[in-house]
């Protein structure tokens, strides 16, 4: 169990937080680049508890800047993009896209007053469909080259889902391999050669088990958890020993978690996903995911349309939710899935998170060792806090681009192999995967 003043502590990201310093050392995504595709390219994203106006001027370059206008607090949801930068429709002020007032249409010719006042803006910058800003003091930090931000960008595939929850469980759903086995638990397997953009439909690489077989029938896994520079490295084993199998076959499914608050997963033999959960304010938060290929460019209108037709636009909700009771249906959980939520697991993990509350009371849980992922972090989380607390730098954050781009990876791997030096078998296969591909070479070894 965790005491109340430790959870709040790990779960308020607002300005002056702890943790929400913290979350101020990294770059956060504050929205997809397609939504500013419009006739307006202008959205009004809340991140970590503030208010935020983003938008592309007439030449394209970005401004994330603070909602409020300077002079009388005016919203500037409403401001016109006109001559170079933002005009707030109030009194006509216009602000750079940097955040310098360039225009007061009714002072006096030749005032200096222009020269005294700024919007408020923060750095920003655009990597394989996500818009990136970074909300803390100083110098942003370097991004590091993992693999979804070094592919090329027809490699990739970005998206974004609301939760009505705070960031931290919505996060350690990710890092918990044991619960896939009863949440994304599937009764009748697809064929493989359908599951294309689908997470667990496909086979695991190394056989033609479906990874859905292999989630039900093994639901037992045993679970390593390593600390790494960027967070930590789980690995889920399964011993294939049923009827006919001699256990000489183990499933390995390697996940990572990634500072700050993203996990990193495999898709299939082929993709893996990257996906971060960031806070909009503490009951709230988005997921956005990059799902990124090693072999060859992502079917992005394909990848779009799975997943469209489960929110709501311009926000990104989902259809399924709490008001609906998320689409449960108890014939489907009779016959077809275990939860009867369908077949879209965003929904069940949806499901799981917000069922915990809009912050859940982790004084009333009770944690075994198949939640070590979950303490590890956790752990990690209040050592970088305190980490800020003392004026020192993180976790996974350097301002040397050399640095940066030695973090590759890390690689994410979903296979059955020989249960005999299977990690020897494992680095071996990857590294041969990652040298056949067209973009990404082989990685430091991400362990």
């Amino acid at each position: 169990m965790m005491r109340e003043q430790d959870n709040i502590r790990l779960t308020r990201t607002g300005s002056g937080t702890p943790a929400g310093e913290w979350m101020r050392r990294y770059w956060q995504p504050v929205a997809l680049a397609e939504e500013l595709d419009g006739e307006r390219p202008l959205v009004t994203p809340r991140v970590l508890g503030q208010d935020l106006v983003l938008f592309r001027d007439e030449e394209g370059h970005l401004g994330l800047v603070d909602r409020g206008c300077p002079h009388r607090g005016a919203d500037l949801a409403l401001a016109r993009l006109e001559d170079g930068g933002l005009r707030c429709v109030f009194h006509g002020w216009l602000f750079a896209a940097g955040g310098r007032c360039l225009e007061m249409p009714a002072e006096p010719e030749g005032s200096l007053f222009p020269s005294k006042v700024r919007l408020g803006s923060y750095p920003v910058q655009e990597r394989n469909g996500i818009v990136w800003g970074y909300l803390g003091p100083g110098e942003p930090p370097a991004f590091p080259a993992l693999d979804c931000f070094a592919a090329p960008e027809a490699y990739t595939f970005a998206w974004k889902g609301h939760l009505d929850c705070n960031w931290l469980q919505a996060l350690e759903v990710g890092i918990d391999p044991a619960h896939a086995s009863y949440l994304h638990r599937f009764f009748v397997d697809e064929d493989p050669e359908e599951s294309y953009g689908k997470q667990f439909r496909a086979a695991s690489q190394g056989t033609e088990l479906p990874m859905t077989k292999i989630l039900r029938e093994y639901p037992r896994p045993r679970i390593d958890v390593q600390r790494t520079d960027y967070g930590m490295r789980l690995t889920a084993l399964r011993r294939l020993d049923g009827p006919g199998l001699d256990g000489s076959h183990t499933h390995v499914r390697v996940t990572h978690q990634v500072f700050p608050h993203a996990f990193h997963i495999p898709m299939s033999a082929d993709m893996a996903i990257t996906q971060w959960h960031v806070p909009i304010d503490d009951t709230s938060c988005y997921w956005y995911a990059v799902f990124t290929s090693l072999t060859g460019e992502v079917d992005q209108a394909e990848m779009r349309r799975q997943r469209v037709a489960a929110v709501t636009l311009p926000d990104y909700r989902p259809v399924f939710h709490r008001g609906n009771n998320y689409g449960y249906d108890p014939r489907e959980q009779r016959d077809l899935t275990y939860t009867g939520l369908g077949t879209d697991i965003n929904v069940h993990d949806q499901w799981a998170v917000e069922g915990q509350g809009a912050i859940q009371d982790r004084t009333r849980e009770h944690l075994g060792s198949s939640d070590r992922g979950i303490t590890t972090y956790r752990k990690l989380l209040a050592e970088a806090i305190g980490t800020v607390e003392r004026g020192e730098t993180p976790r996974f954050v350097t301002a040397d681009e050399e640095e940066a781009a030695a973090f590759r990876g890390p690689v994410a791997l979903d296979g059955v192999g020989p249960s005999e030096d299977w990690e020897a078998h494992w680095d071996k296969v990857t590294t041969e995967r990652r040298s056949a591909s067209p973009w990404a070479g082989v990685p430091q070894a991400a362990r």
